[in-house]
């Protein structure tokens, strides 16, 4: 992945090619799941489209370590984006903010260190339990398409999705967060 993001960084057109054929399933999920029932076919594509031509405009602020999430964050974005543009109001959470855009470099470093520790709480579910919680939060993917996928019933995947929290907040707790 280093490779390709020094090639992204230097302009060279095929490196966002192959960026966006790896990365084009990704980004239309994430859009797709955040604007469901709002945005029609052609916004997703629009959206989709916007996030590859934002990320060759940025291509400079690419971090080898963080270019798939740095695709996602844009593509949540996007689909924020195109949601207000039709018109549909969309309240964030204070999650939705993204750490790249803090003006503090202490509230940075301290917000990659949540997101690694979180990282590896999730890890430490096994699975299906991570897959269950990444599938939910960072895919947006509604619980009866999650059941459907792993081939639980929908009070299954609650129940994990829950002890899955209770978990992440005790793996937290004993690391010296208060979630």
């Amino acid at each position: 992945m280093k490779e390709i993001s020094k090639r992204l960084k230097k302009g060279d057109e095929t490196a966002l090619e192959e960026i966006m054929q790896k990365y084009f399933p990704l980004v239309s999920s994430i859009i797709f799941n955040i604007g469901r029932g709002t945005l029609r076919k052609e916004d997703i594509e629009e959206a989709v489209t916007d996030t590859f031509v934002t990320l060759w405009k940025n291509r400079d602020k690419v971090k080898d370590e963080t270019l798939k999430g740095y695709i996602c964050c844009i593509a949540k974005t996007k689909a924020f984006d195109k949601l207000d543009s039709v018109g549909k109001e969309i309240i964030l959470d204070i999650e939705e903010i993204n750490a790249e855009d803090d003006f503090s470099l202490e509230i940075n470093i301290e917000q990659k260190e949540i997101n690694k520790i979180l990282g590896d709480a999730v890890n430490e579910l096994g699975k299906p339990d991570s897959e269950i919680v990444i599938r939910y939060y960072f895919y947006y993917q509604r619980i009866s398409d999650i059941a459907e996928i792993t081939g639980m019933t929908v009070d299954n995947v609650k129940v994990r999705l829950h002890r899955a929290r209770k978990k992440i907040r005790k793996y937290l707790e004993e690391r010296g967060y208060e979630p």
